[in-house]
């Protein structure tokens, strides 16, 4: 029994030991084959980094605002008794928007003007008597002051008329209307809001590093995604007196030209100061930048010999990239011009893999 069961262990050696080393031998065999197979060509797309002669830009968030804009408001109370103007409308300078109740100046101004009347009357009297001898000067003094009293009361009640019809004080487009007829306004209640939509400022802040490098009549542009893909241009016409003392920013005011009237006052966007002078910088496709926590890098291709041929090799570049423009990325260090750079297949490569560049666009 015992010599039995000795065999069979003996035989479970040999055949397990056969298994396992029949699969090491093939395993070996498949490495050796492998380690003599050719490396993979991965076919890329690429492109050269080239010098650009770009337009230096300082990027800032404005937000636009009528270089006119104002509350209607009555300065005298009394009931509305007219509304001359429809919501969103445009109007031009002098135009009556609203007329409040005049009853009792104009009652008054029928009174004022027959007391003038008479002033001036009294005044020619005087005068003729006085040419004979017949008045005093101090009658014909009296006379005079009661005509300029008159007329300056009568003055005093147009000037009252006038503020009873408001009107607008410039050419611009109406907001919503907020009174009605019959309305009792205080002065202070806010009527309409006028706006006058071209020009438009754009207000925006800049650091103070920057403050030498703008100027007014600096060239801008403007996009707002109210109105995606329209770029609006213009120029700056102010600068802050002063920098601020906590953000050490400094106020700047453009002025966009708008005259389809297509951007209204409020509204924000991305504005781009563009300076007049223009700077050499290496470009690539941003599509070329791959990004991971130890920095950006680019894959540059490299002609290296391998067995006798010539092939071509992905390096992984660190990079320093700068601003981006128009689908170009700035390069400030890590490449030079004319350096092969990678912009389609990435995913595919590791450090080292053999490329193929492609003749399509894309790989």
């Amino acid at each position: 029994m015992k010599k039995a069961f000795i065999i069979v262990i003996i035989l479970l050696v040999i055949v397990f030991g056969g298994i396992f080393g029949f699969k090491a031998f093939v395993n070996k065999k498949i490495s050796e084959a492998m380690a003599h197979l050719p490396k993979p060509v991965v076919t890329v797309s690429a492109t050269a980094a080239k010098l650009e002669l770009w337009h230096p830009r300082l990027q800032a968030v404005a937000s636009l605002a009528a270089v006119q804009g104002v509350d209607i408001t009555p300065q005298i109370a009394g009931n509305v008794t007219a509304i001359h103007f429809h919501s969103g409308q445009y109007v031009r300078a002098g135009t009556v928007l609203v007329q409040i109740d005049d009853s009792n100046q104009l009652a008054q101004l029928a009174s004022d003007e027959a007391q003038l009347r008479l002033a001036q009357i009294n005044l020619h009297r005087t005068r003729e008597l006085i040419a004979t001898n017949a008045a005093s000067q101090s009658q014909l003094d009296s006379a005079v002051a009661t005509y300029q009293s008159s007329v300056a009361t009568l003055k005093d009640i147009h000037a009252t008329l006038n503020k009873l019809a408001i009107r607008a004080p410039f050419s611009g487009y109406l907001g919503i209307r907020q009174v009605n007829v019959g309305q009792y306004l205080t002065p202070g209640t806010k009527i309409v809001d006028l706006q006058s939509w071209d020009p438009l400022h754009a207000n925006f802040t800049l650091p103070q590093s920057e403050l030498q490098d703008i100027h007014v009549d600096t060239p801008v542009q403007m996009e707002t995604d109210a109105l995606p893909g329209q770029i609006f241009g213009g120029k700056v016409t102010a600068l802050g007196a002063s920098v601020n003392g906590t953000t050490r920013q400094i106020d700047v005011q453009a002025t966009i030209a708008n005259p389809k009237s297509v951007l209204r006052p409020g509204l924000f966007g991305e504005l781009t100061v563009v300076r007049d002078v223009e700077e050499k910088v290496l470009t690539v496709p941003v599509s070329a930048l791959s990004y991971n926590t130890f920095g950006d890098y680019v894959y540059v291709i490299e002609k290296n010999t391998q067995d006798g041929k010539t092939v071509e090799v992905a390096r992984q570049q660190v990079i320093k990239p700068g601003k981006e423009r128009n689908g170009q990325v700035s390069i400030v260090s890590g490449l030079k011009a004319g350096d092969m750079v990678i912009t389609a297949g990435q995913v595919k490569l590791v450090d080292g893999s053999l490329v193929k560049i492609s003749d399509e666009k894309d790989a």
